[in-house]
């Protein structure tokens, strides 16, 4: 029932935007088609004050120049907002209400986004908006000195009262500029192949009402489905950045340790916590370090049935791969990571959208104008919250009341932990994670491997900080 309530998700969520014939495949020019979209919540991240400043702002730009601007956005795939049918719908809805504004589209992934941005930066054509979270928008691109303030947004109609505290400080640089506006948040968690862990009788290791387990218990049910003739039960993949949120997380939950200190200064992988962590998994037989995966394989493993775990996962993973396989033969039960309390730290996501200074305030305000758009009014905030698949950054009815699923996931809001990722030299860090966990899997010494980490994330640190 799980799997087919996600499945019934995914292509609702589809169809809604795509009624009125929005293409498919649209990698990178105009997206028209779409439906007018709905829902109810309490107040959103704006108000119908808010939703009048994006037109008056918007007659402006028309009324002085009399000519269209065109604007382009980038995405990552959060969610909904990587289906170029759907996005098509959003963007087809606002250039009917704002049509001298012309928004163009390009999906980005997490392999390669990184590296396209960068050229285009280099090239001087970087896009006017990106849709991406704070450790991008605001500790790398908004470090570097790319990206344009966006405080204006937060102060109208007392926005900066209504977001999440922890959501808030993230979106703002130290400089006090914003450099992100947020959309949504979630908690990132880990998942079990329930059917496996069933079989191999390691189900008496978990907690399935908390969503919890502990060290000893994680363990001994890796012993045991390893003993059931699972070879492969987890893997620390460490071919590159892709999915080390899930990495970081296990690291970092096994024996209390921490990523960060707290005022996100300096790195503390080097900790006697996080060393004894590196150690465990090191010498747990089914948990193996892959040097040439990355997140993106290990869930295309776990969701084919060919691991008994998955370190890199959240509700949104679970609806696209359902969507993709609708007849697994098996149900996925998320869980939080181990803890040696049994109280777990989970690591946060949240997204929203960055503008890049590209030098034209036309520009600059069409993107202010099409952010105010999306988050401005109830009904269109909550559309664009559900198109992420994940939860609003501000107090709100739940706006997921009839969808088990996302009800199923919400229970791992209440362990979230800290958001480190806008420490200074973040990049540099993300880089210097995965050769650790590599040189860790070779059978180096972990504390000689942390503390080169350590240097490495550091000295980016500090170099961040003098800029």
């Amino acid at each position: 029932m799980k799997k087919m309530l996600a499945l019934l998700l995914a292509v609702c969520l589809t169809a809604s935007f795509a009624a009125c014939g929005a293409p498919s495949g649209n990698k990178g020019g105009k997206a028209y088609g779409g439906t007018d979209g709905g829902g109810t919540a309490g107040e959103p991240n704006g108000s119908a004050a808010k939703d009048e400043k994006a037109d008056a702002s918007s007659d402006a730009l028309e009324d002085s120049k009399g000519k269209e601007i065109e604007i382009s956005l980038w995405t990552y795939p959060v969610g909904n907002w990587g289906n170029p049918v759907v996005v098509a719908g959003l963007i087809s809805d606002f250039m009917q209400k704002y049509p001298k504004i012309l928004v163009s589209v390009k999906y980005l992934d997490y392999i390669s986004g990184d590296e396209e941005i960068a050229r285009a930066v280099e090239a001087g054509e970087a896009p006017d908006l990106v849709l991406e979270g704070p450790e991008r928008l605001v500790a790398g691109w908004g470090n570097d000195g790319l990206m344009a303030d966006l405080s204006d947004l937060w102060e109208e109609d007392g926005i900066s009262d209504k977001i999440y505290e922890n959501v808030r400080s993230a979106c703002r640089h130290r400089s006090g500029e914003y450099y992100e506006f947020p959309i949504c948040m979630t908690t990132h968690c880990m998942a079990i192949n329930y059917e496996m862990f069933e079989e191999a009788g390691a189900l008496q290791y978990i907690d399935e009402k908390n969503r919890t387990w502990t060290t000893e218990d994680f363990a001994e049910a890796v012993k045991a489905l390893k003993a059931h003739g699972q070879e492969k039960v987890g893997i620390v993949y460490c071919g590159g950045q892709g999915g080390d949120q899930g990495t970081r997380a296990l690291v970092n939950n096994l024996y209390g340790g921490t990523f960060t200190d707290p005022e996100h200064k300096e790195y503390t992988i080097d900790s006697a916590e996080n060393i004894r962590a590196l150690e465990f998994l090191r010498e747990l037989d089914g948990i193996s370090f892959e040097p040439d995966m990355v997140g993106e394989n290990e869930i295309s493993m776990f969701a084919g049935g060919e691991l008994a775990m998955a370190f890199c996962w959240n509700v949104s993973m679970e609806i696209s791969q359902t969507a993709m396989n609708p007849e697994r033969a098996f149900d996925i039960f998320p869980m939080s990571f181990p803890t040696d309390d049994g109280t777990p730290n989970l690591q946060g996501g949240i997204w929203g959208f960055g503008a890049f200074d590209n030098g034209d305030e036309e520009r600059l305000e069409a993107a202010k104008t099409f952010i105010r758009y999306m988050t401005g009014n109830e009904a269109q905030y909550v559309k664009s919250v559900q198109t992420a698949l994940y939860w609003p950054v501000c107090e709100m009815d739940d706006i997921y009341v009839n969808d088990d699923i996302m009800r199923e996931y919400s229970i791992f809001t209440k362990y979230l932990g800290d958001y480190y990722q806008v420490t200074p030299g973040w990049a540099q860090a993300r880089t210097a994670w995965w050769h650790m966990l590599q040189d860790v899997g070779k059978g180096e010494p972990v504390d000689a491997a942390v503390k080169t980490f350590v240097e490495t994330a550091d000295g980016a640190a500090k170099a961040a900080l003098e800029k």
